[in-house]
């Protein structure tokens, strides 16, 4: 076999060059531990690593010692270093959860998605800024501070999952671990140029991972190719007694592997819906380039074999901000996962803020403070929940009228926005033109896909929409198109 390469590895390429002999476990941990110095640390200073695992060369030692006695792999991500957000608890690892003011926690066990990772033989190699409890579009930390784009220094490197994002595209993990509540995968895969995964919520164990809306949160696969995401959430979806959600794996009777349904013709014949009304408006430029880039994905959608139906969601912003709960929500839920944790340094955000503990440029987090103290406090509480039910079945059915099995449109309607117009609050999380949200909001799974770049060389995502429960069109449709564009290009960094 040749030499090994690091930059664009995917896990097929690592576990041909461990079978080969040409690569172990161990030096594919220094390899990443290197660059994360050179790159991370140094030179760019990306600042998207926040921990290193201080176990991980013993784990890696014991994973090649394992290979060497019996010749097999542990399991199938054998040797798969992560980079996982900082959000998800990490047993021996600290897990801050972007905030300065829980500096020092190191959690006694692992997440339950985090110990199924491992016994498929993954390794957690570090963990990854994100912004404090996962409050922000955008990458600014009172933890670690600000995290740059690998793609352009001066622009954003997207949120919560800000840190995983800019990790992978820049090539200092193998594949990484986001979560999404309103985009937090999706929205920083677009500006990084990777495969963002958002599933049905329940699929995959919140147990461990700080919430924001708590039925609305889901962990996630980001990647820089649709195979090493689908073979990633293969080894985290399943029922976990610890969280009742989880019964909707039950429900959704998934078996065998997301990676099995990867078909480049996957899209020949299926019925598209386009929402234009999602495309920002050509007469912003900002908007413009992301438009043009999208168009252009969808030529590819079509030339590989997709049939495009134009579609439409009446009253689509009012649907929107009708069904949003984080201002209602976030305050109770996180202080009820604060509190159930004795060995944090603040228990609840009404300390962090007292002490003055968080990030100013977060706007959000900062309407959470005077959220309700219980989502029942708020007298509109009970009709924005019904309204969620109505506005999936709403969509769903626009879906099935039309006959399409995916809705397609920009993840984002604007390109990753400039450091210096987040930190002037010219652009801030409450206004910020996503259109993550339709599928967070609707409990639909969705994907983010690289979908080319700005003339000015940002990365652009589209984002693919499925019926709940249909993971596997994701995979199928996303690799298809994939394979019939190749828009993944490694940043020059």
């Amino acid at each position: 076999m040749s030499e090994f390469i690091l930059e664009e590895a995917t896990i097929d390429s690592v576990h041909r060059a461990l079978k080969s002999g040409a690569l172990t476990v161990e030096q594919l941990v220094e390899m990443y531990l290197s660059r994360i110095e050179q790159i991370d640390r140094n030179g760019p200073r990306l600042n998207s690593i926040v921990s290193i695992n201080p176990r991980v060369r013993d784990e890696a030692h014991a994973l090649d010692r394992e290979f060497a006695r019996t010749g097999r792999f542990v399991g199938p991500l054998h040797g798969v270093p992560l980079l996982v957000k900082d959000q998800i608890e990490t047993a021996g690892i600290q897990t801050t959860f972007g905030s300065i003011a829980q500096k020092g926690y190191v959690p006694a066990r692992d997440a339950t998605a985090i110990a199924q990772l491992k016994r498929a033989g993954a390794l957690v190699l570090a963990k990854t800024t994100m912004p404090d409890f996962a409050t922000s579009w955008f990458g600014f930390s009172s933890m670690s501070g600000e995290t740059l784009n690998p793609y352009d220094l001066a622009h954003d490197s997207g949120g919560s999952s800000s840190g995983t994002a800019a990790g992978i595209a820049a090539n200092l993990g193998l594949v990484g671990i986001g979560e999404d509540t309103g985009g937090s995968i999706r929205l920083p895969a677009s500006f990084n140029n990777l495969v963002g995964v958002r599933v049905t919520p329940g699929l995959i164990s919140r147990d461990g991972m700080s919430p924001l809306v708590v039925f609305q949160d889901t962990a996630g696969p980001m990647a820089r190719t649709v195979t090493d995401a689908a073979m990633l959430l293969d080894s985290m979806v399943g029922y976990d007694p610890r969280d009742e959600d989880t019964v909707v794996h039950r429900i959704a009777g998934h078996t065998g592997s997301y990676a099995d349904h990867l078909d480049a013709g996957g899209l020949n014949g299926v019925r598209v819906g386009v929402l234009r009304q999602a495309f920002g408006s050509d007469s912003d430029p900002a908007c413009s380039m992301v438009n043009a880039a999208v168009r252009r994905s969808l030529e590819q959608l079509q030339a590989a074999g997709a049939i495009l139906v134009e579609v439409e969601i009446p009253a689509l912003m009012e649907q929107i901000l009708e069904t949003s709960l984080y201002l209602t929500h976030s305050r109770a839920d996180l202080n009820a996962f604060l509190a159930e944790r004795p060995a944090l340094p603040y228990r609840s955000l009404e300390a962090i803020r007292e002490a003055k503990q968080f990030h100013p440029v977060l706007d959000l987090l900062q309407s959470v403070f005077d959220g309700p103290k219980h989502p029942e406090d708020d007298p509109d509480y009970f009709r924005k929940l019904a309204a969620r039910d109505r506005f999936q079945r709403a969509v769903v059915k626009i879906m099935a009228d039309a006959d399409v099995q995916a809705l397609c449109y920009p993840a984002v309607q604007v390109p990753p926005p400039k450091k210096d117009d987040v930190r002037a609050g010219r652009t801030n999380t409450l206004t910020f033109p996503t259109n993550t949200l339709i599928a967070s909001q609707t409990w639909m799974p969705s994907i983010c896909l690289p979908a080319g770049f700005t003339e000015a060389g940002l990365p652009v995502g589209m984002e693919l929409v499925v019926y709940p429960y249909h993971e596997r069109d994701l995979f199928r449709f996303g690799y298809a198109f994939e394979q019939a564009s190749q828009h993944r290009k490694a940043p020059n960094v």
